[in-house]
């Protein structure tokens, strides 16, 4: 039985890359939810999901710091 958020073609989404993604910047992922990514994500959405995750994580750094220097917090 498909899942309603899964392709016909048994291949996982771009969107399924991002949410997999997401949960592992955080290091809570169930083992039996990592398997069942492992053999439906498309590696090349992961690695494009994946980097697109680091560069927002770093965008979000940039602007609390420029946030907070800016503030008078920091000095």
């Amino acid at each position: 039985m498909r899942q309603a958020d899964q392709p016909a073609s048994g291949r996982g989404s771009l969107l399924q890359s991002f949410r997999a993604v997401a949960w592992s910047f955080f290091g809570i992922r169930r083992g039996r939810d990592y398997e069942r990514d492992v053999s439906r994500l498309n590696p090349v959405h992961v690695v494009i999901a994946g980097i697109i995750g680091a560069l927002i994580f770093i965008a979000v750094l940039v602007l609390v710091v420029h946030w907070v220097v800016s503030s008078g917090v920091a000095g």
